[in-house]
């Protein structure tokens, strides 16, 4: 699929106010604009500073925003009006599913969006459809990184876990089978966790978590592609900056004989999404 950008003569702009981190885009003049992010655990101020950074990258005054597309967990709070815009209420689902389709450049996909939790969703330029969600996503990844390892940020994880060896963690099919077996290579997890013991650093911890959240998430995303008989796996989200997350969701797709796709704006998909919904 071409990417198109949308042409407009004043700014559209698709705000995605997350649990814990908001993500802007827009279009203007038929450009896609300078993104931005905040962290804020309050849904309106995270949504107003978002927006002001916006503004203040890219040089624009209030008056020239056409209209706002809100979605996620906090667009709720928004009442329709965002610093006096226009603010349209994007449902979830379609973001994601719109947004993934954009940002991979495909008509046909299982989109996966990993933010707190996860939600997987079937999307074509007719449908876009919810398949299933899960409670693992950065929030399981951040929790047991706090609970383990005394760190709570994808920055401090993702380094150790690039310095950790799984084999001190995950049993493999190798570990407990003499024979080979049809379709698993021997360095195939056979259980998260289940080889862990006392020579386990703390970078080793690490890397289990990675791949305990990212394979759980994998695996769920493997199925709902066979299920709906499609070829590619767009993943999206924030958690995508975690290294050696990708490097597991990489060792799917070559396991699974899968096009698993993480684009270049996979932070950014949902709210690329929201900016592009149009109602009906």
């Amino acid at each position: 699929m071409e990417r198109k950008a949308i042409s407009c003569e004043r700014v559209l702009i698709g705000l995605d106010v997350g649990g814990s981190i908001t993500k802007i885009v827009g279009f203007g003049k038929g450009s896609l604009l300078h993104e931005a992010r905040v962290r804020a655990n309050d849904p309106i101020a995270s949504a107003y500073g978002a927006l002001g950074k916006f503004l203040t990258l890219n040089e624009l005054r209030i008056d020239q925003i056409e209209s706002i597309h809100a979605t996620g967990v906090g667009a709720s709070y928004l009442d329709g009006r965002l610093m006096e815009c226009e603010t349209l209420l994007v449902p979830e689902f379609d973001a994601v599913g719109l947004g993934g389709l954009y940002a991979a450049c495909v008509d046909r996909a299982i989109v996966v969006s990993m933010g707190t939790g996860t939600s997987i969703v079937y999307a074509d330029h007719k449908e876009i459809r919810h398949i299933i969600g899960s409670g693992v996503g950065g929030g399981t990844l951040l929790g047991l990184a706090q609970v383990i390892l005394n760190v709570r940020d994808f920055e401090s994880v993702g380094e150790m876990a690039g310095q950790g060896d799984l084999r001190r963690i995950d049993l493999t099919v190798g570990d407990i089978s003499r024979y080979e077996i049809p379709g698993l290579s021997d360095d195939t997890t056979a259980s998260n966790f289940g080889k862990v013991g006392d020579h386990a650093t703390q970078n080793d911890l690490a890397m289990g978590i990675v791949n305990l959240v990212f394979q759980s998430v994998g695996t769920d995303a493997v199925l709902a592609a066979r299920l709906e008989k499609v070829s590619k796996i767009v993943f999206t989200g924030n958690l995508l900056h975690v290294g050696k997350g990708r490097d597991v969701l990489a060792d799917f797709s070559e396991l699974y004989s899968i096009d698993i796709l993480i684009p270049e704006q996979a932070e950014y998909a949902t709210a690329l999404g929201a900016a592009l919904y149009e109602p009906d």
